[in-house]
């Protein structure tokens, strides 16, 4: 069973859906008994860096998210998901993250070129810059849907990037903890490969 961490954030239903597809059970829930009982763990998220992390901690979520890791549990964030993995966030001032993925969250308004606009938004290409099992199914080059105006920076578990006049980090894991900046549910073929990759894991 994959568990959809509710707190309040996220892309849930459509995750739900797109499990659905590829035949796995997704459940939606803040349940920590359900999550930490889950063969499979999604963090979601769209919004701010700072009102998720402040929801995420508030609601005792993040110590049960921490824990799944720890218990060596396959934990995917998606987007802003991926983002509350790293250390911190500088949107609108500086938040805390949950610290499994070392790096910073930074505007990419700092990296790429003035004449490209913000959000980085729509269809881009990936390229692989070191092995991860969720890409199984997947070539270089391959394209994903991105919506996000900041990125995971100075990190040393980038997986993959995206260009967009700069390479911005696309993917990261660190051992059982995955990150995609892109949206799997909303990338058609390519993001269902992800997810089957994702969900078969350990089996």
């Amino acid at each position: 069973m994959i568990a959809i961490v509710d707190y309040g954030v996220g892309n849930l239903f459509s995750l739900k859906s797109s499990f659905k597809e590829i035949g796995y059970d997704a459940v939606v829930t803040a349940d920590p008994q359900v999550i930490l009982s889950a063969d499979k763990v999604i963090l979601p998220g769209v919004g701010a860096f700072g009102d998720a992390s402040d929801k995420l901690f508030s609601s005792g979520l993040a110590e049960v998210v921490l824990k799944v890791a720890e218990n060596g549990t396959p934990l995917m964030g998606i987007c802003l998901g991926m983002q509350l993995l790293f250390d911190k966030g500088f949107e609108y001032g500086e938040h805390k993250g949950l610290g499994l993925i070392k790096g910073e969250v930074k505007s990419i308004s700092e990296v790429i070129p003035s004449n490209l606009k913000i959000p980085h938004m729509g269809w881009n290409s990936l390229k692989f810059t070191a092995k991860s099992e969720i890409f199984k199914y997947l070539s270089d080059g391959d394209f994903v849907y991105f919506v996000h105006s900041f990125y995971g920076a100075n990190c040393p578990f980038v997986t993959a990037t995206a260009d967009y006049g700069y390479p911005l980090t696309a993917s990261v894991q660190n051992k059982n903890v995955y990150g995609c900046q892109f949206h799997p549910e909303k990338s058609g073929e390519t993001g269902l490969k992800i997810l089957r990759a994702f969900c078969e894991l350990g089996e």
